[in-house]
């Protein structure tokens, strides 16, 4: 795609400017991919299946191409503004990014955040088998039409609770540091980007705390034998959620671009 054809994407009214910076990147359970330029773009872009092939040379040469483009882009704006990039020192900044970002995982959030992803992978370790066990459960159900049973709907509320639990197991330690990241590079002449930035990745971050903890407490119904390590998973993200909100009080408030000011159409 050419740099004229994103300038016409990001000129459309009906795209909702920033919706992308404070999502949860699940394009799929979206109800406004309509209304996001990123996702238009990835479309686009993405077109062709072999594209979309991590493996496939087409996909490395189309993100080549992306970048090439926004490369541009970038640099006709720096031009426009007056900035000189040959003139920036890359590598101070990489350095002390590199700094911050070792600031931000060693907050108190991020390193229990860090812990849940590794109990959660203990617990899907330790219960591959009994996940394994209640799939058959259902499937046997199912063929045999017992009554008072409906396999089928609870084949799909666990099937979906275990995606929220792994769609949201990374992203809450990502978006805690890019949160902790916000707060920590906060300056006199940035205080309010930051501020803002720090306090929509956190509410990203504490709407995957409360979609995992109801998650977990779908699955309690359906593995009564794991009601104690299910339970110890949930006081591990009540804790989490507790000490995301002392950090940031504001979290709640902010208001996402689209998702907390807009409706879907």
């Amino acid at each position: 795609m050419d740099n004229k054809r994103i300038e016409e994407l990001a000129k459309n009214p009906r795209f909702i400017t920033g919706i992308y910076n404070y999502c949860d990147r699940w394009c799929e359970r979206c109800v406004f991919t309509s209304r996001c330029m990123n996702y238009a773009l990835s479309e686009v872009e993405s077109s062709d299946p072999e594209t979309r092939d991590i493996n496939n040379k087409a996909f490395w040469d189309k993100l080549g191409e992306i970048l090439s483009s926004t490369l541009e882009m970038v640099k006709e704006k720096a031009k426009e503004m007056g900035i000189d990039l040959d003139a920036i020192d890359y590598e101070k900044i990489a350095n002390e990014e590199e700094q911050v970002h070792r600031m931000a995982e060693k907050q108190p959030y991020s390193i229990a955040a860090m812990e849940y992803i590794g109990k959660v992978d203990d617990w899907f370790k330790s219960n591959k088998e009994q996940l394994e066990a209640k799939g058959d459960e259902l499937v046997s159900q199912s063929q045999a039409c017992i009554s008072d049973t409906n396999p089928e709907d609870d084949a799909v509320k666990i099937n979906d609770c275990l995606e929220v639990i792994r769609w949201y197991e990374h992203q809450i330690y990502v978006k805690l540091c890019r949160a902790a990241t916000g707060l920590i590079c906060t300056n006199p002449n940035d205080t309010e980007f930051s501020i803002d930035d720090a306090n929509g990745s956190a509410k990203v971050a504490i709407i995957g705390i409360e979609r995992s903890i109801a998650a977990w407490a779908g699955l309690l119904p359906h593995f009564p034998e794991q009601e104690g390590s299910i339970l110890g998973l949930l006081v591990i993200l009540k804790r989490l959620q507790a000490q995301v909100e002392s950090a940031f009080p504001n979290a709640r408030s902010f208001q996402r671009p689209g998702f907390d000011t807009e409706k879907p159409k």
